[in-house]
């Protein structure tokens, strides 16, 4: 199966997922089960669901092929080259190939001239005026052909512009803009570029990153500090007539797999074996010589040679054009799909299936001890009236009474739960003194008020690790709140199970450790790209702290801007089960007392009251059927293989 059906099949499964869960919220709204919190979170998985994206990165030295593989891999349909692939450099600056529905097919391009500002390439996108857009005529391939080659524009400018705008100048290997005769450097013209297209694969949410070589990847830290870490897969291209060069071996080592970066979803492609594909050797020679290559990389990129694929691109596209089988096979571009939709499809599918599955399985198990709660204050109900058939006056009265000094009762124990949300809420004040962005606000201000009075290099140094550290301490402080707010609501819970028999289950636990790991990928990237005696000793102070509070504090921030987002999604999901039970318990109580009063006051409405609730019961059995069967049919679907599922459908 290629790689566009493995994208068909699991967006068929996040379709049947969502809508699962969009027949779960109709479900509730019409037994009136659901409340605002409920529907909130609810919604909130359905617009996750909505703007999931499959990320992949391609990742290789400039002349490696990578345009001519993305090409084969995604625009052969189109009966030519899309994306301008000729020799030397194509890809000048990072391109992203998406689909945005809420906009026509177009190119947006960010200005090199932005990089003079504070700010990244993801604050630019809250600002469309600064893009420039070209419009993409999709009926017409030359004029899209013409469009797209705008991405590979350059400019000439000054070796002294082309260094503010973070190009290294001269003639060597290691420099990303080298000086021509006249004295200019050609560096990008564009800083991003996005192109919205509607392209089948696009449309079902994948996302394609085509990035430039090492150097060009240095000057935009925003790729390594963000973008190239959240793909779900990296395609690293090598080519089969360089081997690994000492660029490639920068790239692979400093960017696709670095310490502390996990290695799922990385994969090897060794391209233009046609290159080897010699008339004058046999097919076992030709065989041995690629073998020979792939082990060589493989050796020196210390991977299994089974990650890594020999491939041409060039070969695949022309196959996939004129519809050429054998050459396809020759080509060995079916391997390398196949492989990059098993890193790519489970990798994502993973993380759906336990955000989506955590967050279900909470509001289902809510959801069905209400109705578990409702059933017992309903047959404790139908226990009560059934005692009193044949009883006398008194005997109802008596019965009266105890169920009145059991609501006094619970109602006074209220003032103990009225007592915790005061404590919940004070504890949460603390939660986010440590974990909230005035804190991070603050420790930003401090650091940079440091860094810019400096006078040495180990204060700058000192200051990015004390950085670092009041952040991490930061994290851990919250997590003991976590622990405190935790132990305090599984108490409580206990406590009313226990006094007043309320249908609890545990308090859903949260944990920082994810953010926790971020801060150490951002420290260790800060250390080994920035905090070096290195960079220290040959950079400005003044560039130094540029560099530190517009590369690596912005992801910083947004690491405990999403900390902060779910620990408050958290706290209201912690608290809600509760205060739903007291409510239902309160309902139920104040039911029983007024039924036992009508049955006081004229006897002959027992039988009818009882016949009344017997109804009540049976519904409230056929809705406790229905929502297990609900819940189920999203469990299954959650775990359901999702190439499988794809299948099905077709």
């Amino acid at each position: 199966m290629m790689l566009a059906q493995h994208v068909a099949a699991y967006t068929q499964w996040r379709t049947n997922l969502a809508g699962g869960l969009e027949a779960f919220r109709k479900w509730l709204s019409e037994n009136d089960l659901s409340d605002a919190q409920t529907d909130l979170r609810i919604a909130r998985l359905l617009e996750k669901l909505r703007e999931d994206r499959l990320n992949i990165a391609f990742v290789a030295e400039f002349s490696r092929g990578k345009s001519e593989l993305i090409n084969a891999i995604f625009f052969a349909d189109y009966g030519s080259r899309m994306l301008p692939s000729t020799a030397g450099r194509t890809t000048m600056c990072p391109t992203e190939l998406m689909y945005d529905p809420s906009k026509p097919p177009s190119i947006e391009l960010l200005p090199i001239e932005t990089r003079e500002s504070n700010a990244g390439i993801s604050e630019y996108k809250r600002y469309p005026e600064e893009w420039k857009v070209i419009p993409l005529d999709t009926g017409s391939t030359e004029a899209m052909q013409d469009a797209l080659r705008s991405v590979s524009d350059v400019r000439h400018v000054t070796p002294e512009l082309a260094e503010k705008y973070g190009f290294p100048t001269g003639n060597g290997n290691a420099t990303v803009g080298r000086t021509g005769e006249d004295g200019t450097v050609e560096i990008p013209r564009w800083r991003h570029a996005v192109i919205n297209f509607p392209h089948p694969l696009l449309q079902q949410g994948l996302v394609i990153l085509d990035t430039p070589g090492l150097n060009a990847i240095g000057t935009e830290p925003e790729l390594t500090l963000s973008l190239l870490p959240n793909a779900h897969a990296v395609l690293f291209i090598l080519g089969a007539d360089t081997g690994v060069t000492q660029s490639d071996l920068a790239i692979w080592s400093e960017h696709v797999a670095a310490p502390n970066q996990h290695k799922k979803g990385r994969i090897v492609a060794l391209n233009k074996i046609d290159g080897l594909w010699d008339e004058l050797k046999s097919a076992d020679e030709i065989e041995a010589e690629i073998v020979k290559q792939v082990n060589d990389c493989a050796r020196t990129l210390d991977l299994p040679s089974s990650q890594i694929f020999p491939i041409s691109a060039q070969k695949a596209l022309v196959a996939k054009v004129n519809d050429d089988a054998s050459l396809l096979n020759r080509s060995r571009l079916p391997a390398l799909e196949a492989a990059l939709s098993q890193e790519l499809i489970p990798a994502k599918r993973e993380i759906v299936q336990e955000l989506t599955g955590t967050e279900f399985s909470d509001i289902h198990a809510r959801m069905r001890g209400l109705l578990d709660s409702r059933l017992a204050g309903l047959r404790e109900q139908l226990d009560e009236l059934t005692e009193l058939r044949g009883k006398n006056k008194g005997v109802v009265e008596y019965m009266m009474r105890k169920v009145r000094v059991e609501k006094e009762e619970f109602e006074s124990g209220l003032q103990r739960f009225y007592a915790v949300r005061s404590i919940f809420s004070q504890l949460t004040n603390k939660l986010f003194s440590h974990l909230g962005i005035d804190a991070l606000r603050s420790l930003t201000a401090q650091t940079r008020s440091t860094m810019t009075g400096a006078t040495f290099s180990k204060e700058l140094s000192e200051a990015m690790r004390n950085f670092f550290a009041v952040a991490r301490a930061n994290l851990i402080k919250s997590d003991g709140e976590v622990t405190e707010i935790l132990a305090m609501m599984e108490a409580i819970y206990k406590k009313f199970v226990v006094e007043h028999g309320l249908k609890l289950d545990s308090p859903t636990g949260f944990s920082l450790i994810r953010y926790k790991k971020e801060i150490d990928r951002l420290e260790h990237w800060c250390d080994t790209h920035l905090n070096t005696v290195f960079q220290l000793a040959t950079n400005e102070k003044s560039k130094v702290t540029q560099k530190f509070f517009e590369e690596v504090a912005v992801q910083v921030r947004k690491a405990f801007e999403r900390a902060n987002r779910d620990a408050e999604a958290w706290l209201k999901a912690v608290m809600a089960p509760m205060e739903t039970q007291v409510r239902e318990h309160q309902i139920q109580l104040k039911r029983r007392l007024e039924s036992i009063k009508r049955i006081h006051q004229a006897t002959d409405t027992l039988e009818d009251r009882i016949n009344e609730l017997e109804h009540v019961e049976q519904t409230l059995l056929g809705q406790i059927r229905s929502i297990e069967a609900l819940g189920l049919e999203i469990q299954n679907t959650l775990s359901t293989v999702a190439d499988e599922t794809g299948l099905r459908a077709a």
